[in-house]
């Protein structure tokens, strides 16, 4: 098997979301934080036939990168990593899928309250403003009919502030929905939003080229008044 380039992108963005991994059988790539507050998913256009646990994805990234040209024949316990020439070789062994962090079950979302597009640009500003603000809170409410992404403070009412407007949709303008913008570790996309009163997020890649979607829970200090 070689791995595609959209699959290693997938495997590394991962690896910033939960060093360890196990992908299952099948063509659909899943990862969850430690914390289980961000969830993310890939449909890759490799077909897995087991169950493979790695304990350090970022490692197993790296040993791939090794050798050239890699590609990797799957046993039981182990792959091994060949060159395109055949000169070079890794064996790298798999962990116990128990020891672990993988998803139970697959997420069903919720009933939408408000959604909007978030392209790649929006989501590096606030980025930006969050690490030249110091704050890790990023607010969506509902201003002058558009929805309002704000990098602030949310505990002290004169922190400094950023804000960007973003064309959205809403049934009601009584909402404060609260992302920490360090669970906001996605492939760089444009994506579509869509936010539960049930305290979840969804980001979908609008890229044709990327089946990608990632679920991120939202801070209980949240509030929503339909």
């Amino acid at each position: 098997m070689e791995l595609s380039s959209f699959t290693m992108q997938v495997l590394k963005n991962f690896a910033s979301i939960n060093s360890n991994i196990v992908i299952q059988p099948g063509n659909v790539v899943t990862t969850m934080a430690e914390a289980r507050n961000v969830l993310g998913s890939a449909n890759v256009s490799e077909t897995f036939e087991q169950t493979i646990g790695i304990y350090d994805l970022s490692e197993f990234l790296s040993v791939i990168g090794l050798v050239d040209s890699p590609k990797l024949y799957f046993k039981d316990t182990h792959v091994d990593i060949m060159s395109g020439s055949g000169r070079a070789s890794v064996k790298y062994f798999f962990s116990d899928p128990e020891m672990l962090t993988t998803p139970s079950k697959k997420i069903t979302m919720p009933s939408t309250d408000i959604s909007f597009d978030l392209d790649q640009t929006t989501l590096n500003n606030l980025k930006r403003a969050s690490a030249a603000l110091g704050h890790e809170a990023v607010s969506i409410t509902a201003a002058d009919n558009v929805i309002r992404l704000s990098v602030l403070d949310n505990d002290n009412k004169t922190s400094n502030t950023y804000s960007i407007d973003v064309d959205g949709e809403y049934d009601t303008e009584d909402f404060n929905f609260i992302l920490n913008i360090s669970n906001l570790r996605m492939i760089p996309s444009d994506y579509k939003v869509e936010i539960s009163s049930k305290l979840i997020s969804q980001f979908t890649s609008k890229d044709e080229k990327m089946d990608l979607t990632y679920w991120v829970a939202l801070e209980k200090s949240s509030t929503y008044n339909a």
